[in-house]
């Protein structure tokens, strides 16, 4: 496949490493001209509590051993709506709701800038 990026839900999957070396070992640097990257969920928007930085760090330097640090970003998992009301959320209320989505993107974000610190990136 020619495509640039992968979108992977990874943030609520049991055995992250094992996904981790699959993408690893089928991740491409050339494909017909185009790089690939992986981007992986490392935030979990259909739950209540918000993953902390570090936690978003080690999930990502934990992929940088079977992902080169190039070809890896972050991302959160399918379900994000950080910026439209959900009359209907799982979680108490479309403000709550809002609200964690929000601490997610600041997680992720943190989690992030740790991970390019611990990675020399």
């Amino acid at each position: 496949m020619n495509a640039g990026y992968f979108l992977i839900q990874l943030a609520s999957e049991k055995d992250k490493s094992s996904i981790y070396q699959q993408i690893g070992k089928s991740i491409q640097r050339d494909a017909n001209g185009v790089k690939q990257v992986a981007f992986i969920g490392v935030t979990n928007p259909l739950k209540p509590e918000v993953e902390t930085p570090e936690q978003v760090a080690a999930d990502l330097v934990e992929a940088a051993k079977y992902i080169s640090k190039d070809q890896l970003g972050a991302m959160d998992d399918c379900g994000f709506s950080p910026f439209s009301v959900d009359v209907e959320p799982k979680h108490w209320s479309p403000d709550f709701a809002r609200e964690v989505a929000m601490k997610n993107i600041k997680a992720r974000v943190e989690g992030a800038k740790m991970a390019s610190e611990k990675l020399g990136i």
